[in-house]
């Protein structure tokens, strides 16, 4: 017979967040944003620290992040070793054949931080040939802005794929020349919407590749799968459910070795919290676009289960602080997730 120690011992958490800019002191990230200075470096780093120190995470998945050695800090000061930071886009080692350990360029990289031994790590860099789509004014879109990154997990023995990503933003995307000087009126609202179906071509071919690389992962396999990230739309838009697929399980039950379920819908303790769950305020509007998701095998329901989201947290209250206080500026969402014996 189990005992309660050996039974509660096979549970972990993960969680995303988006550190805003999170980069080195003194670097330059963008040309139009200022560097940090040393007190302003440590301000974040220790805020961030204290946020994210109450999530007690296993597996951190992070995005807008300049700087490897900035995001080791942070694990560091979280309890985590250096050798637990894969984030190849914001090397700072002069070796890495990405950066020359010039850190992220043009755009920020996504990471992850893992207790768990790592067993594999790769990039998601182009569009897949089925996902590449034209894009208004300026052909195919071909590479990933700020392509996923895919960590494959030992998990008390059982191996997990974490893919986390930063999709493309629902912000307007105008045409500019080589110099970045602007090409279009801003303010002309026929423009701008064509900007901004630009952007949403950019992220749904975004959702599209990373798709089809979850079903190569998932279909005819019993290994489970996480998506988290900053998905930059809600949980039951267009592009988001290109990514899951939750919705087709209800006519075609074959699909769930496929499908996506979001954490929050399927967790155990599903209860008051749907209420307040929200990671973002935009246009001074709440909503949900940074999202964790699990394959079948996390479903207590299916034969195939591995496992079960026990529950899913929201820490938000910080979005609440004047803007100048907060260190960053999306919620922490936080899985806890119990592995059967």
């Amino acid at each position: 017979m189990t005992n309660n120690n050996e039974s509660n011992h096979k549970q972990f958490y993960i969680a995303t967040a988006n550190l805003l800019n999170f980069a080195n002191p003194n670097r330059l990230y963008y040309p139009n944003a200022p560097a940090y200075s040393n007190h302003e470096y440590e301000h974040k780093l220790r805020g961030i620290t204290d946020l994210l120190s109450k999530a007690h995470a296993d597996i951190i998945a992070v995005q807008e992040v300049w700087d490897s050695e900035a995001l080791i800090a942070l694990a560091v000061s979280l309890g985590f070793k250096p050798e637990h930071v894969v984030i190849p886009l914001a090397s700072n080692d002069s070796a890495s054949p990405y950066t020359q350990g010039k850190g992220a360029q043009n755009t920020p990289a996504v990471g992850i931080i893992s207790r768990f031994a790592h067993l594999e790590s790769r990039l998601l860099e182009d569009i897949l040939p089925k996902a590449i789509i034209n894009i208004p004014d300026i052909g195919p879109y071909q590479r990933f802005n700020r392509p996923p990154l895919v960590l494959r997990v030992d998990a008390f023995g059982q191996p997990i794929t974490i893919i986390t990503a930063h999709l493309k933003s629902k912000r307007a995307f105008f045409l500019r020349d080589e110099a970045g000087n602007l090409l279009e009126d801003m303010d002309d609202p026929n423009i701008r919407i064509r900007a901004k179906l630009r952007s949403l071509c950019m992220r749904a071919a975004e959702a599209a590749s990373i798709r089809l690389s979850i079903i190569d992962r998932l279909q005819h396999t019993r290994e489970p799968l996480i998506l988290l990230g900053d998905m930059n739309d809600v949980t039951e838009s267009v592009t988001t459910q290109l990514m899951t697929e939750t919705g087709e399980v209800n006519y075609d039950k074959s699909m769930r070795d496929v499908a996506l379920f979001d954490a929050a819908r399927i967790q155990a303790r599903y209860g008051w919290m749907k209420d307040v769950a929200y990671t973002h305020i935009y246009q001074g509007m709440p909503e949900v676009i940074d999202q964790l998701f699990v394959s079948e095998e996390f479903l207590p329901d299916s034969k195939f289960s591995l496992g079960q989201v026990e529950r899913v947290d929201y820490f938000n209250d910080h979005l609440k602080w004047d803007y100048a206080d907060r260190v960053i500026d999306h919620g922490i969402i936080r899985a806890k997730i119990k592995l059967h014996n």
